[in-house]
């Protein structure tokens, strides 16, 4: 999740700040915890939380 996370950071970080994107990452990744199939997590976790930080609040 460190990927997703910086590439976020890097993109959203200056205008939402690291924080909020941090926490955003790692909301969206518990939503998969638990999940038998594991190896698309990292795509999924990106996709929606670059969703969710492109929705102004």
């Amino acid at each position: 999740m460190s990927a997703v996370n910086e590439r976020l950071r890097h993109t959203y970080g200056g205008t939402l700040g690291s924080d909020t994107v941090t926490r955003t990452v790692e909301r969206v990744h518990h939503r998969f915890d638990g999940r038998p199939i594991r190896d698309f997590i990292p795509v999924l976790v990106e996709r929606y939380a670059r969703e969710e930080l492109r929705t102004p609040a």
